[in-house]
């Protein structure tokens, strides 16, 4: 049973999710502040946060930044906030989906099963793209008939996180710490020459899967489900 960890300081809040997350098969843990959250994520295995933003104690701001420091896991927040500004500055925390109150319970449902699915396939060592398979222990990509390719070293591992996640938004930030490091000392341009590399050699698998770009955020990838 997924176990999701809940953090608001609204109960109305924390109860609606728990009543349409657990009918869906959920265990769902409940959270007023960011500080109780991060101790129980801490001493415990957590499939998915969600988490509101403001909030006493620690805000969602810096939630999400202190899980990211040790643990890879869905987070999903929710807030009342919905200025393009804040959905930035969340995605460059780390979240990886946001959602504005009032929000539907039943598209919650969704977007949770969604994060959790995303996640599942990155913990594979292989992810297929329509008819192409990224082999993450061989830097290989194998085509249909069972030719295979070597790409150079960041281009791959660009293309798999993307490939991992697909649907879900990337900013240069993330990509460039994640695939880079944090030391790397090149400019964030570095994330936009790649892309342009990786669509160039996968042009004619279009009807596959693309690269988009999110004017002013960053890239996600789409996988052709057709």
């Amino acid at each position: 049973m997924p176990k999701v960890v809940v953090v608001d300081d609204d109960a109305n809040i924390r109860e609606l999710v728990r009543l349409y997350l657990e009918d869906e098969g959920y265990e769902i843990i409940q959270k007023t502040n960011g500080e109780e959250a991060l101790e129980y994520v801490e001493n415990h295995v957590v499939d998915l946060v969600i988490m509101d933003i403001m909030m006493p104690k620690m805000d969602g701001w810096d939630l999400c930044a202190n899980l990211r420091e040790f643990k890879e896991m869905p987070i999903l927040m929710i807030t009342a906030k919905g200025e393009t500004t804040d959905r930035i500055k969340g995605f460059k925390l780390g979240t990886d989906d946001y959602l504005v109150k009032p929000f539907d319970p039943v598209e919650l449902v969704l977007r949770v099963k969604a994060l959790l699915k995303r996640y599942r396939i990155a913990t594979s060592s292989t992810i297929k793209l329509g008819s192409i398979t990224l082999d993450q222990k061989s830097y290989h990509v194998i085509y249909k008939d069972g030719k295979t390719v070597t790409l150079p070293m960041k281009e791959f591992d660009l293309l798999y996180k993307l490939g991992s996640y697909s649907g879900q938004l990337f900013t240069r930030e993330n990509l460039i710490e994640q695939i880079w490091g944090m030391d790397y000392e090149g400019d964030e341009r570095t994330v936009d020459v790649h892309i342009k590399r990786l669509r160039e050699r996968f042009a004619e698998f279009e009807a596959d899967f693309r690269i988009v770009t999110i004017r002013g955020l960053g890239y996600r990838l789409e996988v052709n489900r057709d």
